[in-house]
C-alpha cells in the first residue's frame, strides 16, 4: 500500500505540524482546511519545494458529503488513503450554564462527527487491503475533564471511546486505531488566554514548558509507523506530565 495520508484540520497548529512531518517521512499528504485556504496553500507550496507530494483540499468535516468528496479527490490524485489523522476540531471556554444548543451541537459535529465521517470514508479500501492506521487527536481534558470546557472535554472523551471500540472491532483486519492526547500546546488556540496565564501553565507542567505542535506530530507519526505495529486502542498522552 502506498503511503498516502489525510490529516483533517491541517492548515494550522498541530495538524499542520503532523502533515509536514508525514510529508517529510515520504507520505503523499492531503492538507485539509475549512476556511484558511491561504494557510493550506502556503504549507503545500513549502512541502513541494522540499520535494514532497502534497495537496490542499477544502472540506468541512461536519458535512459527510464534503468529506466523501475530499476523500474521492485524494484517491483520484494520489491513490487510496493508507493513514488518517482526525485532527480537525473546535474549542472554547464557557460556563456550563451558558452553553447554547448551537455551541454543543457544533462542537460535537466537528470534533466527533468529523472523525466519524472521515473514518467511514477511508475504511472501505483499508478493509479490502487489511492494512491501515488511524490516529484520533483527543486532549488531556478528554481524560480528566476541564472546568469551563465541558463541551470540548465531552467531545474529546468521545474520541477516546471511539478509538478503543473501533480498535477492538478492526484488530482482526490489522487496521490499527490509536489516539494522542495533547496537553497545553503553543498554538493560536492559546491566543484567547490572557498573556500572564501562559507562564503559569508552563509552571504547572512538570517539564516546565508548554508543548509544541512538533511534539504532538512526533507522537502521531510514531503511532502511524511500523514501529508501532503491535499497538492499537491506546491513548498516548503528550503533556509534559501535566496530568500525572
Amino acid at each position: 500500500m502506498e503511503k498516502i495520508a489525510l490529516v483533517t484540520g491541517s492548515s494550522r497548529g498541530i495538524g499542520r505540524a503532523i502533515a509536514a512531518q508525514l510529508a517529510h517521512e515520504g507520505y503523499a499528504v492531503c492538507v485539509n482546511y475549512r476556511v484558511r485556504k491561504d494557510c493550506a496553500d502556503d504549507l503545500v507550496e513549502k512541502l513541494r519545494q522540499d520535494g514532497c507530494r502534497a495537496m490542499a483540499v477544502q472540506a468541512d468535516v461536519s458535512d459527510r458529503a464534503q468529506v466523501n468528496a475530499m476523500v474521492k479527490k485524494v484517491e483520484e490524485t494520489f491513490g487510496p488513503i493508507s493513514v488518517l489523522v482526525n485532527n480537525a476540531g473546535v474549542a472554547g471556554q464557557s460556563l456550563f450554564q451558558d452553553v447554547s444548543d448551537e455551541m454543543w451541537h457544533r462542537y460535537f459535529s466537528v470534533n466527533v462527527d468529523g472523525a466519524f465521517h472521515a473514518t467511514q470514508a477511508v475504511l472501505p479500501h483499508m478493509l479490502h487491503e487489511h492494512r491501515g492506521s488511524i490516529v484520533n487527536i483527543s486532549s488531556i481534558w478528554g481524560q480528566r475533564g476541564g472546568s469551563c470546557e465541558v463541551t470540548y472535554s465531552c467531545t474529546k472523551a468521545a474520541l477516546i471511546g471511539l478509538t478503543r471500540s473501533l480498535a477492538m472491532e478492526l484488530a482482526p483486519t490489522h487496521i490499527r486505531v490509536n489516539c494522542v492526547a495533547p496537553g497545553v500546546i503553543k498554538t493560536d488556540m492559546l491566543d484567547a488566554l490572557p498573556p500572564e496565564i501562559l507562564p503559569q501553565l508552563a509552571e504547572e507542567t512538570p517539564m516546565r514548558r508548554l508543548g509544541t505542535p512538533e511534539d504532538i506530530a512526533r507522537a502521531v507519526c510514531f503511532l502511524l509507523s511500523d514501529q508501532a505495529d503491535f499497538i492499537t486502542g491506546q491513548v498516548l498522552t503528550a503533556d509534559g506530565g501535566f496530568i500525572l
